[in-house]
């Protein structure tokens, strides 16, 4: 069975745009814009002069799926802790600067991994540019510049009053012409904003005007409902015209979840292998199980789970049969009892008190299969 799961997402899973061409970068390991995959950000809460705290931090959003983290780096403490945690990290490690620009040398000289820089909030930034590039290219380091509505360059407010998309992207462009004029072009560009529709209009007029990777994000989207609707709906549109190359779902929430939800959005859209999924009936009249409850019990026992299997909870006969013989596993409910089917084929039918047992230990049974995967891992 597990031969038959293990199908190859990028030769058979449709894509819903062929990716805007970019230059290719490196972020440590990472390979950025291009032909390569769409990466998942995130950024630690955590001390960063704590660097026990601040390396547990970045297990936890490896082992959710995260491909680069960032640290914030305000005081000398913070940079002084920088290359220990770049050293120990299991992914790159990109250091968050703002205000002062001493820091991004100590980041580089660290061996951080990446650098982003707000060019709004570091005094006299222009003026460090061709240095910074030296020692980026010494070093092997990318830069990111890092444009947010909320600390533009203020010589750009009178016309963000009027076009704040273009302030941003203008802002952008200004920077990375700079670089540019010095020999340097390993960075990406973002122009983050908190309306969604602002950062959609300002990353496609970013996106036609250069083919630096871009770095898709919107900033203080919110609590993590909020926040969520927001990244999904802008991310959505943009990367379902081939914009971006790696997303940062910033929450006011655990960053683990801000991981969680960049998987998922990728995963939903063919641009990441899918893992487990769980695919279950909306509210409706025709239910005749407790769906809900079916539903929430499934996805909490298996909220694990890592290997690629879709497990299909349905309440009634319209869709039920449908959807169940579709996923890996599945039932089809009604009358208080359940058909189990897996692989498109009935198992066995079982009463709806045995449904969400029946459907975890098949569940883990598949994983099995697997082995590289095995057993459904634990996220510490």
């Amino acid at each position: 069975m597990a031969d038959n799961l293990l199908i190859d997402a990028a030769e058979t899973a449709p894509t819903v745009a062929v990716r805007r061409k970019t230059r290719t970068i490196h972020v440590g390991k990472v390979a950025m814009g291009g032909d390569a995959p769409v990466s998942v950000q995130s950024m630690t809460n955590t001390l960063t002069a704590n660097v026990d705290a601040t390396l547990q931090q970045i297990a936890q959003l490896t082992a959710a799926g995260c491909d680069i983290v960032r640290v914030a780096v305000p005081s000398q403490d913070d940079a002084d802790a920088l290359a220990a945690i770049a050293a120990k990290s299991q992914i790159p490690v990109v250091a968050d600067i703002h205000f002062n620009p001493k820091y991004v040398f100590a980041a580089i000289d660290a061996g951080c991994a990446g650098v982003r820089v707000n060019p709004g909030n570091i005094k006299k930034f222009d003026d460090k540019v061709s240095e910074i590039a030296r020692a980026a290219t010494d070093h092997g380091t990318a830069l990111r510049i890092g444009i947010n509505a909320g600390s533009l360059d203020k010589r750009l407010m009178e016309m963000y009053k009027t076009d704040p998309a273009g302030a941003l992207v203008q802002s952008a462009l200004n920077e990375a012409r700079l670089f540019e004029d010095v020999g340097f072009g390993d960075f990406a560009i973002s122009v983050k904003h908190h309306d969604p529709v602002i950062m959609i209009q300002a990353y496609r007029r970013l996106s036609a005007a250069c083919d630096y990777p871009l770095h898709l994000g919107v900033t203080e989207a919110g609590p993590a409902f909020q926040g969520t609707i927001k990244s999904s709906v802008a991310f959505g549109a943009l990367l379902a015209e081939g914009i971006g190359d790696t997303i940062r779902v910033s929450l006011s929430a655990d960053p683990v979840q801000e991981v969680k939800v960049g998987v998922k959005i990728l995963e939903s859209l063919n641009l990441r292998p899918r893992q487990f999924e769980i695919v279950s009936c909306p509210s409706c009249g025709r239910a005749q199980v407790d769906v809900y409850t079916l539903a929430d019990q499934v996805t909490e026992a298996l909220k694990d789970m890592t290997v690629p299997i879709r497990v299909a909870v349905m309440g009634c006969v319209v869709n039920g049969p449908g959807e169940a013989r579709e996923a890996d596993l599945g039932v089809a409910s009604g009358n208080g009892k359940g058909q189990i089917i897996a692989k498109g084929q009935v198992i066995k039918t079982v009463p709806e008190s045995e449904i969400v047992e029946t459907l975890i230990t098949m569940a883990h049974e598949m994983a099995a299969e697997f082995p590289e995967q095995g057993t459904p891992q634990v996220l510490v």
